[in-house]
């Protein structure tokens, strides 16, 4: 397999993470957006939205985080990333979309550049604008979180899944941006024990071959 990914993209961080704890083996392609290598024409012809991350595995060409990682779960299906039940298989897909859809598309490099250089925002207020809402998300996740009885070790019981790979980049993001956590205990003991671990730890953006 092969990995189209930035050091510092988060949604690719989450499939490191996928692939790191089904212990897969892969190739990392680095992809550096500020650079905006991913609009070259050769990875355009590989990524039509010139997005990363992208997995190559044989024939097939995968794009979308939440799609990677879904495949990954279906086709090497130990350690699953997902529990059995369908209710609980609900709840982490909800946690993992309250990340992927309600907070990283708007405090996104697209987006951010946008403020930037076509709204003319300055760097204090494209920062406000970050921590504002993802504030707001994990807010939101920190109140689930707190009062859901499937909560243990882990977004859902005590094994990690979909939510923690999902959680941590965002904290990760927040942690950039010095987002204010104090008041999300249950959020950062999660990713504390998600820290704990090889497959947290070992593909962290600063432990990419393309960090810088």
């Amino acid at each position: 397999m092969e990995l189209y990914s930035y050091f510092r993209s988060s949604a690719s961080y989450r499939v490191r993470i996928a692939l790191a704890l089904k212990g897969l083996d892969y190739t990392y392609r680095a992809v550096h957006l500020p650079r905006n290598e991913h609009h070259a024409s050769a990875f355009a012809e590989i990524a039509p939205q010139q997005l990363v991350p992208v997995l190559q595995d044989d024939d097939h060409l995968l794009t979308q985080s939440l799609a990677i990682i879904e495949y990954l779960d279906e086709v090497h299906p130990q350690p699953p990333l997902l529990p059995a039940e369908p209710a609980a298989r609900a709840r982490v897909r909800a946690l993992a979309l309250d990340v992927a859809c309600d907070i990283h598309p708007l405090a996104n490099l697209r987006v951010l550049r946008y403020l930037m250089q076509d709204l003319h925002v300055g760097e204090e207020d494209k920062n406000r604008w970050c921590r504002h809402w993802v504030g707001r998300g994990l807010a939101a996740i920190e109140h689930q979180l707190a009062r859901q009885g499937e909560t243990g070790r882990f977004c859902h019981g005590d094994t990690p899944g979909l939510a923690d790979i999902f959680l941590v980049p965002q904290v990760f993001n927040a942690q950039r941006v010095e987002c204010p956590l104090s008041e999300m205990p249950t959020v950062r003991r999660i990713f504390d024990a998600c820290l704990a671990l090889p497959a947290f730890v070992d593909t962290q953006p600063s432990a990419c071959p393309d960090a810088q």
